[in-house]
Parts: structure tokens; C-alpha cells; sequence
């Protein structure tokens, strides 16, 4: 027993040295992981440019000598415009029944795009034909926002109009022409309470309060429901029969 009073102090001195090594490092980590978290928070914080928008009136005017994949009956072309990547931008030209290779529409679409306009954001105009076995691609158009968008301000722009040629689906071949214009939008930006709710969403990923109580709508309580009508017999029920039912007996 006498020996065990300085091992007992050597296991302690190495286990308080071992704690202490694990969270001098550790904690230094812990500390380094979040203040890098907190710097990448403020760099996701939207800048007003950033965030901007604007809207993008297409009109597809007409096209001539398309691809015809149908092998029997005529050509029924119709048109899709979207913002490329997203599915939810989508719209529909109505379909020309009797243009066959060569449609015209005179129809106009609004898409709403970035208003910097930067990055690899295009728009899409997808023709195709109406078939009773399913539809099927005819071509398509892109139209880049860079190209778009390039030199304008932030004041609406008159429509411009343009010839484009058709490119076979996933294909560089091209085969027709599409006439259409496109009209910019002034841009619109968010209001300032839009950057203050996701600063602090960002920053606390709590929303700002003054952000929930400028969208709250004040409560009030549900209606009593209606009272149930009770209707009165002006005679009293009549009072049981005393005839015996007959009874037939199965012999």
C-alpha cells in the first residue's frame, strides 16, 4: 500500500496533462471552425446588385423552313420559353395548327430573370410539335442573358427584334429560322427589410423581429358556432301498437 501513494500521483499528473493537451488543441480548432463559419455567414449575406431582377417580355413572332419530324401528318408547332435551370419559369405559346414548317404565333411571354445578368444564365425557347403518340422536339433557341442584358442600365429597354437560327435538340446542326423580340424591364430590387431578415437569419439563424412583425397579420378569434334550431311536434307520439305480430309457422 505504501507504493501506491506516488504511482496514484503519476497516473493523475498524466491524466490532467492529457485533458489539458486534448483541449489546448481542440479548443484552438473549435475556435478557428467558428470563427471561419462566422466569416462565411457574412459573405452570404445578399448584396442589392446581387439580388436584383427584371423582366424579359419574348415574343416569337414566327419561323420558317423548321425541321420536319413528323413522317406522316403536318407539323403542329408550339413553343416553351423558360429561364434554363428552372422548371418553374415555364410558359406556353399556343400551337399553330396550320403553319406546318413554317408557324407563326405573334405571342408574347414574361420571364423574370437576374438583373446583373452574370454567370452561365440563358433563356430557352423550345420548339415542338403536337402529336397523338406524345410530342416530340422540333429545335431549340439560346439566347444568353450575358448577351441579353449587355449594356443595359437599369431603365426599361424598347423591344428589339432579331433572327435566330434553330439548333437540333442537344445538337450544334441547325435547321430553320425563329424570328422573335425581347423587351427588358426596369430593375426591381427588394425592399430593405428583405436584406435585415436575412442578415439576421445569416448571422443569429433566427429571423429579425421587426421582419416578423411587419409581415404579422393581427389575430382574432374564431366566430361561436351557430346555435341548433329546435322544432317543436304539435302532437304526441302515438303509443305503441298492442297487436302481437302474426306468426307463421314454417311446418
Amino acid at each position: 500500500m505504501a507504493n501506491d501513494g506516488p504511482a496514484s500521483s503519476h497516473r493523475t499528473d498524466t491524466s490532467a496533462a492529457l485533458r489539458s493537451a486534448i483541449y489546448t488543441r481542440f479548443g484552438k480548432a473549435a475556435a478557428t471552425s467558428t470563427r471561419s463559419s462566422r466569416a462565411r455567414r457574412r459573405d452570404r449575406v445578399p448584396k442589392r446588385s446581387a439580388m436584383a431582377s427584371r423582366t424579359v417580355d419574348v415574343t416569337l413572332v414566327s419561323a420558317r423552313d423548321l425541321r420536319d419530324v413528323n413522317l406522316v401528318s403536318k407539323m403542329e408547332v408550339y413553343a416553351v420559353v423558360y429561364l434554363a435551370g428552372d422548371p418553374i419559369s415555364r410558359q406556353r405559346i399556343a400551337t399553330d395548327r396550320t403553319g406546318g414548317c413554317n408557324p407563326a404565333w405573334n405571342a408574347t411571354v414574361r420571364v423574370t430573370v437576374p438583373a446583373s445578368g452574370a454567370g452561365s444564365g440563358a433563356l430557352r425557347v423550345l420548339l415542338r410539335t403536337e402529336r397523338p403518340l406524345g410530342d416530340r422536339d422540333v429545335g431549340e433557341v439560346i439566347l444568353p442573358l450575358a448577351e441579353i442584358l449587355a449594356g443595359a442600365g437599369d431603365e426599361p429597354i424598347e423591344a428589339e427584334l432579331g433572327a435566330y437560327k434553330v439548333c437540333k435538340v442537344g445538337s450544334s446542326k441547325t435547321h430553320g429560322v425563329l424570328n422573335l423580340s425581347y423587351k427588358l424591364g426596369g430593375v426591381i430590387h427588394p425592399p430593405a427589410a428583405y436584406y435585415q431578415h436575412h442578415a439576421a437569419v445569416v448571422k443569429t439563424g433566427e429571423p429579425a423581429a421587426g421582419y416578423l412583425a411587419a409581415g404579422a397579420a393581427p389575430y382574432t378569434s374564431a366566430p361561436p358556432p351557430p346555435q341548433q334550431l329546435s322544432y317543436s311536434y304539435p302532437y304526441p307520439c302515438p303509443p305503441p301498437s298492442m297487436t302481437r305480430p302474426l306468426r307463421i309457422s314454417s311446418r
